[in-house]
């Protein structure tokens, strides 16, 4: 599309003079990372073929599946609406990558230790290759079918970026956004009807669990020396990447495109904020939520962000949080 944006961005640069294997758990991330690198060109196959005029997703995950008004449209239409919808959600996921490879290039230069360094080095990498498949599988299947960046995805990546603290890079993007996605490429990888949508999907997955696998290791220790004010300031952040990420997400254009009007989107966007603040949805939404939220919790609790504090705008957004969770 050739389009851009900039940033003013400010954060202080750690230059090590010693290098140290001081933190073997990250150093491992770091050989893992280098063994199991794998190249968009050689390790996809490409050849699959798929007419996706029939629809990439399954129904069951685009908005109106069993409200009236999926049961209005065409078999040509949903199809017409699975795709673009897939466009969409596809897209979102694109952008993501890519500002995903801007915050770990900062982070390689704003955290300490010569293992952090090295690992976020090899996520710089990790995240210009799902972006490059991304945009590949998107070219290849859709040809110039796109939309522009969510707003709410350009807020997110803008206040990570200009925020001079690593450590709310790291729980905007590795805690609350890799969250997100892991789940989100789980759930494609499985139901897909492109194979080579899920072999795309499989791939990245291989490298996600390593990108949460930074935060789990080296916020904690942090997390646990701040004093209760800056504690607070990291919840905060932790709370408006999860509002932007879990209640951002919906595809206004897309419905505007196959002709829905203004008051029919504000319905459908009104049910699917009931629907994710309750335990409706497809069994396949069920089992996102399930995975994103006790991902998001689990996680939360190990690095120390899962405080009473937090149980209120968890549970504002839909997540549950069990008695013993917190503590």
């Amino acid at each position: 599309m050739g389009e851009s944006h900039a940033v003013a961005t400010q954060h202080r640069a750690v230059f090590e003079h010693a290098y140290p294997v001081d933190a073997p758990d990250l150093r491992r991330l770091y050989e893992n990372a280098k063994r199991d690198q794998w190249n968009v060109s050689r390790d996809v196959d490409w050849s699959q073929p798929f007419d996706v005029e029939q629809g990439v997703l399954a129904d069951e995950l685009i908005d109106i599946y069993g409200t009236p008004f999926w049961e209005r449209l065409t078999p040509a239409e949903r199809a017409d609406l699975n795709r673009r919808f897939a466009v969409w959600r596809l897209g979102v996921l694109l952008y993501g990558e890519h500002g995903a490879m801007l915050v770990c290039s900062q982070l390689v230069e704003s955290v300490s230790g010569t293992d952090a360094k090295f690992f976020q080095a090899t996520q710089v990498v990790d995240e210009a290759r799902h972006n490059e498949v991304l945009d590949r599988y998107l070219t290849t299947r859709f040809g110039d079918l796109r939309y522009p960046m969510p707003d709410f995805e350009r807020e997110l990546f803008d206040t990570l970026l200009s925020d001079p603290r690593w450590t709310v890079k790291t729980i905007g993007l590795q805690l609350v956004a890799e969250t997100f996605a892991v789940a989100l490429f789980r759930m494609l990888a499985e139901t897909s009807k492109d194979p080579l949508l899920r072999q795309v999907c499989k791939l990245i997955l291989q490298d996600e669990s390593r990108h949460m696998g930074f935060g789990m290791l080296s916020l904690p220790d942090v997390v646990g020396e701040l004093s209760d004010r800056e504690r607070m300031e990291l919840e905060e952040i932790t709370h408006f990447a999860l509002v932007r990420t879990l209640t951002g997400q919906f595809p206004s254009a897309v419905y505007r495109e196959v002709g829905f009007s203004e008051a029919e989107i504000a319905e459908i966007h009104g049910h699917r904020r009931q629907r994710a603040a309750g335990a409706e949805g497809s069994h396949f939404r069920k089992l996102f939520r399930r995975d994103l939220h006790g991902t998001l919790l689990a996680n939360l609790q190990k690095v120390g962000l899962l405080t009473e504090r937090m149980r209120p705008r968890l549970e504002s957004l839909g997540i549950r949080v069990p008695a013993l969770a917190s503590a």
